[in-house]
């Protein structure tokens, strides 16, 4: 539940709106993601795109992928040759996302579809970048929240570029923030320092982040 229920956004100025989900071995969630996502979207922008991205999934990914574009003319997806990583899966997203504004979300759960509407408020207010920001982290274990820690950390200290703590790839980029990401030629890409590499302005929401819905996660250390 978001602080936004019973609350419709204007609809006077009509925009597009394109949602980017990259997907490794998901097929336990996708269902449950693709539903809760139609269900925020339908509501709150009358156009909108979702483009799934395969990232060289070994189990039924994109079988379900498939299904739900044949049933949905909203869905598209994106097949990559094999498994290259979320940072290339989200750029080949950004490249072929057609929106006025552009969500990146991930496909376990973890950062829920209803915060949508916070992120389309914060870009209607004049914002360029609304990134979604963990005041917790449901379902991880110490070790992972503790190494999250340090390298945020450390980066601040290596880095020439601030990049907020506790943020992940979650968030909402308009057109000009989107069209900046497509000129950089970086091939070994950390997403979230280019998120903030681009500038502009940009605005934080809050968040409980959830436990992951189903499944296990894809990351290792």
């Amino acid at each position: 539940m978001t602080q936004h229920e019973g609350f419709a956004l204007p609809v006077e100025n009509l925009y597009c709106l394109s949602v980017i989900v990259p997907a490794y071995n998901e097929e336990e969630v996708l269902p449950e993601l693709y539903r809760r996502l139609t269900a925020v979207l339908a509501e709150y922008c009358p156009d909108y795109e979702i483009l799934f991205v395969n990232d060289g999934s070994r189990d039924s990914t994109l079988d379900i992928m498939r299904s739900l574009k044949a049933s949905d003319p909203h869905v598209g997806y994106v097949n990559l040759s094999r498994n290259f990583g979320k940072e290339i899966a989200m750029t080949a997203g950004l490249d072929l996302a057609r929106g006025d504004a552009v969500i990146v979300i991930d496909a376990d759960l973890q950062d829920p579809p209803e915060l949508i509407p916070d992120l389309i408020i914060g870009w209607r207010e004049g914002f360029d970048v609304v990134y979604a920001r963990r005041v917790s982290r449901a379902g991880e274990s110490w070790l992972k929240k503790a190494t999250a820690r340090a390298f945020y950390r450390l980066i601040q200290r290596v880095g020439p570029v601030s990049i907020p703590e506790d943020v992940g790839d979650f968030r909402l980029l308009n057109r000009r923030a989107v069209d900046a990401l497509k000129q950089v030629q970086e091939r070994h890409r950390f997403m979230k320092g280019l998120f903030a590499w681009i500038g502009f302005s940009q605005k934080a929401i809050d968040y409980q982040r959830d436990a992951r819905f189903a499944g296990v996660t894809k990351w290792n250390y």
